[in-house]
């Protein structure tokens, strides 16, 4: 179980925006976080605009590039090239952002309420700030050097705070008047922005706040490469107080009981494991999975998508249950977890109170450690690649690019934060929350004013 530690502290922040007289509908020029975008995105978005965000966020690797000259510098000279000439300006009073995300999903209608704001970077180990998910060290490593290039926090972590929904009420009496800023994103996102300054309103926002511990709901990698660089900056400065600019990270928060949060499957695909081990995979699992049912798919793979999901979704009721797909002769293969199935070898009696109902985390230990033998981070970065699109997923086990896909259902938000109030973190990609908050609706500076 996490400690608790002293008040969190959540801030206004003078943050840098792109300006309206230079850009007037900022909708072809944000952009997605880095870390879902594609290559072929990247060019598309980079040549959409010389004034993309993309420029920032996520630049190009080019031929020649060295330690002195990369994407990273590129994107500092970007920044100091825009704030030059006015593409860029900055609040002239320190601001909360809020922001509304209005969006469809699955035919639903859905309104997210988000609070962009400069929160205190806390150790984990002061259970302020809770991490749920496991990281990997090559992403890290990217955010922390774009991180020292250009001295500021391009996009916001995503984080959970729960309050039983009165930041929800909060953020919607606080968004009086007109916009500050409309935009809607490549998926059809609409985004609004509210510019915040009045100093009663920020204070009640971060009343509200201060003793609740925040959630990373995604983003992690930019938060602990965030607290490295804090620590780097502070053992630089004389007689650093804790205060300035660099011991805080834009967060875009959002309350755990808003109505309009969705989660979103990712999928598991396995490709370049060796036969003998998907020969054996069934009877490895039956300890733990009935096996024996297979829905069959149709002609159109949107249609057997759909249907595919919507039966995991309606079967989750029952329990546990995953979909294995390992190609076109068969449909989607039903993996039931067993009432009585004992999975002592799986986790310990603390792990077993916590996840014997988590679909990732038995398909994580049971299926690809047990079964296939991924036991180790290596073997599973060889062999795993993922995907948020069921399609795509059938698509890659029938074109022999890959040899197995696992469809799942989403992960509930009660997950993620059970796990990180016992300290505990799930796998890689274990939780999505759809949409993530966009990159360039405003620039957190970390200098000092």
């Amino acid at each position: 179980m996490v400690k608790s530690g002293r008040a969190n502290t959540v801030r206004p922040f003078r943050g840098l925006r792109y300006n309206p007289q230079r850009i007037p509908d900022p909708s072809a020029i944000i952009t997605p976080p880095y870390d879902v975008i594609s290559p072929s995105e990247r060019r598309a978005y980079h040549d959409k605009s010389p004034y993309s965000f993309i420029r920032l966020e996520f630049g190009e690797e080019l031929p020649g590039d060295s330690e002195d000259a990369n994407k990273y510098t590129r994107a500092a000279v970007t920044l100091s090239d825009w704030l030059r000439d006015g593409v860029l300006i900055r609040e002239g009073k320190p601001a909360l952002y809020i922001l509304e995300q209005r969006f469809r999903y699955r035919d639903q209608r859905h309104i997210r309420q988000d609070l962009i704001a400069a929160v205190r970077l806390e150790d984990f180990e002061s259970g302020r700030v809770r991490p749920h998910e496991q990281t990997t060290r090559k992403p890290a490593e990217d955010r922390l050097n774009l991180l020292r290039a250009c001295g500021a926090n391009l996009s916001p972590i995503m984080g959970l705070v729960s309050t039983g929904g009165r930041l929800v009420d909060l953020l919607q009496r606080s968004a009086q008047g007109n916009p500050d800023m409309i935009a809607k994103d490549a998926l059809g996102v609409e985004l609004l922005l509210w510019v915040v300054s009045d100093d009663s309103v920020i204070e009640g926002i971060a009343g509200l706040l201060a003793d609740k511990p925040v959630y990373i709901a995604d983003g992690h990698h930019r938060y602990e490469m965030a607290l490295r660089y804090k620590t780097e900056q502070c053992a630089a400065t004389p007689g650093c107080t804790g205060e300035e600019p660099f011991n805080f990270v834009m967060m875009s928060l959002t309350d755990s009981n808003d109505p309009g949060i969705v989660m979103s499957p990712t999928h598991r695909l396995v490709k370049g494991v060796d036969l003998q081990p998907l020969a054996n995979l069934t009877a490895k699992i039956q300890p733990y999975f009935d096996t024996s049912e297979e829905i069959p798919g149709h002609d159109d793979p949107t249609h057997t998508a759909d249907l595919w999901l919507r039966t995991l979704e309606v079967r989750r009721a029952g329990g546990v249950v995953l979909g294995l797909y390992a190609g076109k002769s068969e449909g989607l293969r039903l993996l039931k977890l067993q009432p009585d199935a004992d999975l002592h070898d799986l986790m310990d009696e603390d792990e077993l109170s916590l996840w014997r109902d988590s679909d990732v985390i038995l398909l994580q230990r049971a299926i690809l450690e047990k079964g296939l033998g991924m036991d180790s981070p290596d073997k599973l970065d060889a062999h795993i690649s993922y995907t948020r699109d069921a399609e795509q997923a059938i698509e890659c086990v029938d074109s022999g690019e890959c040899q197995l896909a696992f469809l799942l259902n989403p992960a509930p938000v009660s997950s993620l934060i059970e796990a990180a109030d016992a300290g505990k973190r799930l796998p890689q990609k274990s939780t999505y929350f759809f949409p993530k908050t966009p990159a360039g609706l405003v620039i957190n500076p970390l200098w000092e004013d």
